[in-house]
């Protein structure tokens, strides 16, 4: 009797999941899908929030990613494995053909996994960005964890998700010690790290009778394909020359305005992508900013060149460099190096091209008529009535006497006046005799007389 009760409550028990599924597929409206198709760093970060929202929005009852990575940065791993695990749409992933590193690290975090042929899962092992090796220790015990406690939440086997990280870990029938877990489709579905094989997002709807669902694809809009205009090396490399040579332009001659407002306009362009991607932070503009501080107090108000104008520079060109790269607090153990020589290049280029214009720029500036009321664009030849000095000509062969010694200026007294001058070089006592050899600005030209 016993038997038959307990066998009578699994058939109850298993006809209410049909059920529940049942009504679980009707209530399902719309699906909205959203890829991870490229590495896992603050640029990818960024699309899944802001992709997550846009499904909000819409008010959807399931989310499907389409996967297919190599990885990336594990910091911004852990964010999206965070939001997918607080999400309060249930979230599918697809991995159309590669979830590995960070790539396996979200799709644990997701309700449902699903492969296509061919595809695979695994190799979460943390590397640097310089070589490929693996990184210290801290650095896999703390992806250890994150995979664990992962696959505990989603119901997944915790032991399996740390052997994808740890080559140290051995597990009977899975794996050897030495090498770590990379699971094909098949492999997958056997200990519960897929839940079937399909060769698109249509095959899973069909199979879960979601095909009359409203299926919504998102796509980037205008305002994030405008900031990926504006990160690529070229456009980047194009606004530093525009900061430079504006900075430049208006140190040289303050007060002109058009300079400086293009170099400000340059700065805003070039930073606002990398800080809306998360790459460039807040010490990091404040350091490019203490560079242009420290280069102006150089030029305006301590004389010559010394450590403030270098300094300057060095600030400026490292907040153009750090602003670009997804350094944590100066640490670049997962800054790929190629990113790390691009930056670099990008930012030396565009410097040493920015003084080449400005050398080739500056002589050519008087002859543009735009800059003809801002600029003085001739030459005013004496010839023509123009003079450098406020005295009149009548001075000149004028004789004096030293009223103030001459070191080599001072003052003289001509006919009862005195009048600021200045001597050849030589230093003249108090009393000497002296001529005026030409009257220049507020001054006058003298020599010693000889008779």
């Amino acid at each position: 009797m016993k038997k038959n009760l307990s066998a009578l409550l699994i058939l109850l028990l298993s006809l209410s999941s049909i059920g529940l599924s049942q009504v679980n597929s009707q209530e399902i409206n719309k699906i909205f899908t959203f890829k991870i198709d490229k590495d896992i760093d603050p640029g990818m970060n960024r699309r899944v929030k802001i992709a997550l929202e846009k499904a909000k929005e819409e008010d959807a009852d399931l989310i499907i990613i389409e996967m297919d990575t190599y990885g990336g940065a594990v910091n911004d791993a852990d964010d999206i494995r965070t939001m997918i695990l607080e999400s309060p749409i249930p979230i599918y992933v697809f991995i159309n053909k590669d979830a590995a590193s960070a790539g396996a690290l979200i799709s644990i975090a997701t309700d449902s996994i699903y492969m296509a042929p061919g595809a695979s899962i695994g190799a979460a092992t943390v590397v640097n960005g310089t070589d490929g090796a693996a990184a210290p220790d801290k650095y896999q015990s703390y992806m250890r964890s994150m995979m664990r406690s992962t696959a505990e939440a989603q119901g997944r086997d915790p032991k399996i998700a740390e052997a994808m990280v740890d080559e140290k870990i051995k597990i009977d029938g899975i794996s050897e010690e030495g090498s770590v877990i990379t699971f094909s489709v098949s492999e997958a579905i056997k200990y519960g790290f897929c839940d079937g094989e399909y060769s698109s997002i249509s095959e899973i709807l069909i199979a879960q009778n979601l095909q009359n669902a409203e299926l919504i694809t998102y796509e980037p809009d205008q305002t994030e394909q405008i900031i990926s205009f504006f990160l690529s090396p070229a456009v980047s490399g194009f606004l530093i020359l525009i900061i430079i040579g504006g900075l430049y332009f208006e140190l040289q001659t303050p007060g002109i305005g058009f300079p400086l407002a293009a170099s400000i306009i340059a700065v805003i362009l070039y930073f606002i992508p990398f800080y809306l991607n998360g790459l460039a932070e807040n010490w990091e503009i404040i350091v490019f900013f203490v560079g242009v501080i420290l280069l102006a107090v150089e030029l305006f108000v301590i004389p010559g060149f010394g450590i403030f104008g270098v300094l300057g520079i060095v600030c400026i060109l490292a907040g153009l460099v750090l602003g670009m790269l997804p350094n944590q607090n100066f640490d670049f153990q997962f800054v790929p190096a190629e990113d790390l020589f691009g930056a670099l290049l990008t930012v030396i280029i565009a410097s040493i091209a920015s003084v080449g214009l400005v050398f080739w720029l500056t002589p050519k500036v008087n002859e543009w008529g735009a800059f003809r009321g801002v600029t003085l664009a001739n030459t005013q030849q004496r010839s023509e009535g123009f003079t450098s000095s406020i005295y009149a000509n009548e001075l000149t062969g004028k004789r004096g006497k030293v009223h103030s010694r001459l070191r080599p200026s001072g003052r003289v007294e001509i006919e009862g006046e005195i009048y600021d001058a200045y001597s050849r070089g030589e230093f003249l006592d108090q009393g000497e005799e002296v001529i005026v050899i030409s009257t220049e600005g507020t001054s006058l030209k003298v020599k010693k007389w000889e008779a």
